[in-house]
């Protein structure tokens, strides 16, 4: 089969005005608890979008790890692309593949530092070779072999072996800030379900998409 044949029709589910909450931040918890209980795979996997100071966009996969109504939070290397694409502009878009729900959720906002100590108590909470390689990657810089990589990581290793593993300095957080969401739903014959959601000061205006 050629890559033009491959489609499928969408039938999991449909979303509607009267269905849909109010709040944005209230949907996609619902929308979130629905795929943690399906037990699909990575449902906190995000693809998040930044700019460079030129223009030009970049994309990657990074895990969410906590949401209110105050925004969306990750943890990266701070002198990974992405951060420094951040620090150049703050405007990045959120991206939810929920495919095998038929679900996209889009979110777009301004990525904010965290404070210091939720980065450190976040770097506690991650398991020991987790923060091992953290330590051992200088994310985005370019390597000569995979033997590099694993010789770091090695010696990061021996270093912290008789250790607790401290918060590097070049670790951080940010919170994406939410100004705007899109809920989509995929229908039959293609006729999906499209909710966009933009801030208006403190309230939230709602408008359905075509698809």
């Amino acid at each position: 089969m050629s890559i033009k044949d491959n489609r499928r029709d969408y039938r999991y589910d449909t979303l509607s005005r009267e269905s849909l909450l109010e709040d944005p931040v209230d949907q996609f918890s619902l929308w979130m608890s629905q795929a943690l209980e399906a037990d699909i795979i990575d449902p906190t996997a995000m693809c998040i979008a930044t700019v460079d100071s030129s223009g030009k966009p970049s994309q990657r996969m990074v895990l969410l790890k906590g949401f209110d109504q105050d925004g969306f939070v990750f943890y990266t290397n701070l002198l990974s692309r992405k951060a420094t694409e951040i620090s150049a502009n703050p405007f990045v878009s959120l991206h939810f593949p929920w495919l095998s729900l038929d679900r996209q959720v889009i979110i777009g906002g301004r990525a904010e530092s965290l404070p210091e100590t939720d980065v450190r108590e976040s770097f506690s909470s991650r398991p020991v070779s987790s923060k091992l390689a953290a330590w051992a990657s200088k994310q985005s810089s370019s390597l000569d072999s995979r033997l590099e990589l694993e010789n770091q990581f090695s010696d990061v290793k021996q270093r912290f072996k008789s250790q607790d593993i401290p918060s590097p300095e070049f670790w951080g957080g940010y919170r994406v800030c939410p100004e705007t969401f899109e809920f989509w739903q995929g229908g039959a014959h293609r006729l999906h379900d499209r909710f966009y959601f933009q801030r208006e000061q403190d309230a939230w205006k709602i408008s359905r998409l075509s698809p």
